[in-house]
């Protein structure tokens, strides 16, 4: 029989909020587990420089930011597991009782940080070459694609972002994005628009993805003409968003059309106890830093909870 763990605060997640969330729930005496179902860090451990986090005027990788977090974490005594994947959480009379493959895991309370997963294209080809000529991950990927020709999929900060790191190593980087000017920061399109290896296809999606073993074309219609091109690359890189990790949360909180948890500005959900931070939120806008908010305020909530339980 598995043995069941208790503890004050379970948190969900080992990106930047749930990383937040850990240091300031074991900095404030509660007992806190921190399950990820990889490694902790999050989407930002992929990102090759980030410049618009407070604090580092030249610079830090993702990575780097994010093992500093980590270190923080521990430092205050956060009990942090890798490789743990929460497939349900059920709430009983006092405490969630949460359910990985291996473990048991009682808490008091839940701090959900999951994030999202890249948002696929939707066509067949798109899974049969991931691996072999279609990548989610520039920073992961791009160094295998030195003098390439290289398609970005997308127009918001990581599409304009990515395709930046990419003309480090490829011969040249088309980016493709569906309307007729791009979203992203007009900081990060300024350096696009100045970079002799970036050009961009405007009002247009990606239709197929050819090849034989490898990624050798892709198709291209405009939205507008409905016209099809063909372009020889070797890469195409995608980026057109993120699908919210809640399936296992579908029957428990509220969620918005999208699949966010929906929450009041305190983090808390629908239910009591449990509550939401980061990306998987519902909100306007994700990035590092207002995960980490997100997470701060999760964990001061959680605390004044946790106090009101004991009264």
């Amino acid at each position: 029989m598995v043995k069941e763990k208790a503890y004050d605060v379970a948190i969900i997640g080992g990106g930047p909020a749930g990383l937040t969330a850990a240091i300031y729930t074991a900095r404030e005496t509660l007992t806190t587990i921190l399950l990820e179902k990889s490694m902790t860090g999050g989407i930002p451990t992929i990102v090759d420089q980030i410049e618009n986090y407070p604090g580092f005027p030249e610079r830090i990788s993702g990575m780097e930011l994010m093992q500093k977090m980590r270190a923080q974490a521990d430092r205050f005594g956060s009990q942090i597991s890798e490789f743990e994947d929460v497939g349900k959480i059920l709430p009983e009379k006092k405490d969630f009782k949460l359910i990985t493959e291996n473990n048991r895991y009682l808490a008091k309370s839940v701090i959900v940080a999951t994030g999202g997963v890249p948002r696929k294209l939707g066509i067949i080809s798109e899974q049969e070459f991931l691996g072999r000529g279609i990548s989610y991950c520039a920073t992961c990927d791009g160094p295998l694609y030195r003098d390439a020709e290289l398609i970005v999929v997308g127009g918001g900060n990581a599409a304009v972002q990515e395709a930046l790191f990419l003309t480090k190593f490829a011969k040249r980087v088309t980016i493709i994005h569906r309307r007729d000017k791009l979203r992203a920061q007009p900081i990060l399109q300024e350096r696009a628009f100045k970079n002799d290896k970036i050009r961009i296809v405007w009002n247009s999606v990606v239709s197929n993805i050819f090849g034989v073993n490898q990624v050798e074309g892709v198709e291209i219609r405009n939205v507008q003409t409905s016209e099809k091109i063909s372009l020889p690359v070797e890469g195409v890189f995608i980026f057109i968003g993120w699908v919210p990790n809640t399936e296992f949360l579908r029957d428990l909180v509220d969620l918005d059309d999208e699949g966010h948890i929906v929450t009041d500005e305190n983090m808390q959900t629908n239910v009591p106890g449990l509550l939401a931070v980061g990306d998987v939120r519902s909100k306007p806008f994700r990035q590092i830093a207002n995960a980490v908010g997100d997470g701060a305020i999760g964990a001061l909530t959680i605390s004044k909870y946790l106090e009101g339980l004991h009264r």
